[in-house]
């Protein structure tokens, strides 16, 4: 695999197909040149299936799926099932049922009898403990209403090559599922697409080719291959403002999550790259306990593992951001509150200053509670910018979503330390996160009002 390109993983594609068959090697050999880590070759029928199953034990980054695609739902009679059960036991590398689903778009299956494939594929993998690899075209609403019935939350899966809305992406998020992006997102005219994904969090995404269709754009017209996966993601950092190295790691660590595919680094960070800024994890203590926090279900942003062993010492932080001229931008975030650790904060602000690196905090507000006095004089000429989340219009509010551990001066002290903040830092800006019954334009009043900047934040992105 190539050094210089990140790592991307294909989660669809049909690599038994015969439009490979006079050069299959080859395609595998680009995908590899192109820095696709691993490919999971997917199976539409028995036959399909078992030679997916034989590609996985001849390469070893490619993986297999088995399962019967609407279009044969007639192959998922008992017999046909027993089969897919054998094939399920047959390796490690299988790693999951699929492509199944509805596909009322062609009807090559009397839709009853895709029903019925459907759900019988669904217990097999409720039954084996696999996650799923779901075909949905022109079928939305009874397929998410199979899944409810068919209690999808236990196992898992990924709606491939999402074609749905945003009101269905937010339905499949709140099932569990992923949803998977193919280059059809490359495509001038697929507007609605781009703008599902630019709305969803894109630790619920994954990319792929769905080869040898569905080629992006650059090669429209001909054979796709997984080497073009790197057009979708691309388009897809293009969409999220992120850089293509943050969405190959956090989709690969979604396929991992998933199928357990790949080799995943999840050594807690300190220091930690998403866009083209560095950012500095130096402790997971908080003023607050935010009802929305992601770091209660876990601890990962875009893809970065933040939950620290211990809080770093100073030589510890700068061991951890090395050369500083190689970054634009530090910024003091993590999964806690920076300012806690005010001392260190000023310490490392300062190293980094002398080496003409733009300083960036991103807080909670609070520190002048924290430390019994206003720190703000401390930080002028140290720090170029802050964020503050100030989250809510009124005290009562902020303390419902944002659990001060100072109550309702909690939300208090926030204004304060916005009011006070321009008169020490270049660039102040107020946040708040798009909760749904959260009323963003009486936010950003109030920051108005403070003679601060505002930016709102997207709910359940985190990053």
């Amino acid at each position: 695999m190539s050094q210089s390109l990140p790592p991307l993983i294909d989660t669809h594609a049909h690599l038994d197909h015969d439009q490979f068959d006079s050069d299959r090697e080859a395609v595998i050999a680009r995908a590899a040149a192109a820095g696709i880590s691993h490919m999971l070759s997917v199976g539409c029928d028995l036959e399909s299936s078992r030679r997916a199953i034989e590609l996985a034990r001849r390469y070893p980054n490619i993986y297999a799926t088995v399962g019967i695609h609407p279009h044969d739902a007639l192959q998922a009679d008992e017999h046909g099932i027993a089969q897919l059960r054998e094939m399920l036991g047959s390796s490690s590398k299988v790693v999951a049922v699929g492509e199944i689903g509805l596909d009322f778009y062609r009807d090559r299956a009397p839709r009853d009898i895709q029903r019925q494939a459907f759900r019988r594929q669904l217990a097999l993998a409720r039954e084996v403990g696999l996650p799923v690899v779901i075909h949905d075209r022109d079928a939305h609403d009874e397929v998410l209403q199979i899944l409810r019935e068919e209690r999808i939350g236990e196992i898992g899966g990924v709606m491939h090559c999402f074609s749905g809305d945003l009101q269905m992406a937010r339905a499949c998020i709140e099932l569990g599922l992923y949803l998977s992006f193919p280059g059809t997102i490359t495509y001038p005219k697929n507007q609605a697409a781009r703008e599902v994904v630019r709305a969803i969090p894109i630790d619920h995404m994954l990319v792929e080719t769905d080869c040898p269709y569905l080629a992006p754009q650059i090669f429209r017209g001909k054979r796709n291959e997984p080497a073009h996966v790197r057009h979708t993601a691309e388009m897809v950092a293009e969409i999220k403002g992120l850089s293509l190295e943050d969405v190959s790691r956090i989709t690969s660590l979604n396929s991992f999550n998933l199928f357990g595919m790949g080799e995943i680094d999840q050594t807690t960070k300190i220091a930690y790259r998403i866009r083209d800024s560095l950012y500095l994890n130096i402790t997971n203590r908080c003023t607050n306990a935010c009802t929305f926090c992601a770091k209660f279900k876990d601890f990962t942003v875009k893809g970065h593992h933040l939950r620290l062993d211990h809080e770093p010492t100073p030589a510890e932080v700068r061991a951890a951001i090395g050369d500083p001229a190689r970054h634009q931008e530090v910024v003091f975030c993590g999964y806690g509150e920076p300012l806690i650790r005010l001392d260190l904060v000023k310490e490392i602000a300062a190293w980094l200053k002398e080496k003409g690196v733009r300083v960036r905090i991103n807080t909670d507000g609070q520190a002048n509670l924290v430390h019994g006095r206003n720190i703000l004089p401390e930080l002028a000429g140290l720090v170029d910018a802050i964020s503050v989340s100030l989250n809510a219009p009124d005290a009562t509010t902020y303390q419902h979503w944002c659990r001060s551990r100072f109550g309702e001066r909690g939300f208090q002290g926030v204004k304060e330390f916005l009011a006070d903040a321009p008169r020490h830092i270049p660039s102040v800006t107020a946040t708040a996160v798009t909760l749904p019954g959260i009323d963003i334009a009486a936010c950003r009043r109030v920051a108005e009002e403070l003679g601060v900047a505002f930016r709102e934040r997207e709910y359940n992105e985190v990053g």
